[in-house]
């Protein structure tokens, strides 16, 4: 019976977290599949993958990486052609610019990404997609198993957008580039 009870608890517990992963407004496969399409658009534009351009690395923060370097650019996805910022993450904490410029894969920890689709994909958040890349082009997931690509933890205290609110209406820490466009 006490195993018949865990089994059941257990199954619960599955079943909670799988209506929550349905009810998330990230991680979903049409999510994974734009992700894919912004992945191969960058890569012809040779922001990521092993021929991608390289620029000076700067000192960051958690969550992005210790070393940073970041485009601001334009990309065109499914005729939509919106801003885009590729941020490249590399660590791990204490990393110098002089190792990252030495061995930039291998400190590469991540690739973020910010791409503003059509209007009224998420009009509250500017339209954002946000996703997180491993360094391979694959989707990184959070320890629940959900992919980042999306509307990276909408509604959630903590994330992509809940972080990127406090840079105020644009949700972007950096605006030089948007204001010149």
């Amino acid at each position: 019976m006490k195993g018949l009870v865990s089994s059941a608890l257990i199954g619960l517990a599955f079943a909670a977290t799988t209506v929550q992963a349905q009810d998330m407004p990230f991680g979903s496969d049409a999510d994974a599949a734009y992700a894919q399409k912004l992945w191969d658009a960058m890569q012809a534009a040779r922001l990521v993958g092993p021929d991608m351009i390289r620029a000076k690395p700067y000192e960051g923060t958690d969550p992005h990486g210790m070393m940073l370097e970041t485009f601001y650019t334009k990309a065109t996805i499914d005729g939509h052609t919106g801003d885009l910022v590729v941020k490249r993450n590399f660590g791990p904490a204490g990393v110098t610019e002089s190792e990252v410029l030495r061995d930039p894969a291998g400190h590469l920890g991540a690739v973020t990404v910010m791409f503003r689709r059509e209007a009224g994909y998420d009009p509250e958040d500017k339209d954002w997609f946000w996703v997180k890349y491993l360094p391979d082009g694959s989707l990184d997931k959070t320890p629940n198993g959900m992919r980042m690509a999306g509307q990276v933890a909408k509604g959630m205290d903590t994330g992509c957008i809940a972080c990127h609110r406090g840079a105020g209406e644009d949700l972007m820490f950096t605006t030089d580039y948007l204001l010149a466009n």
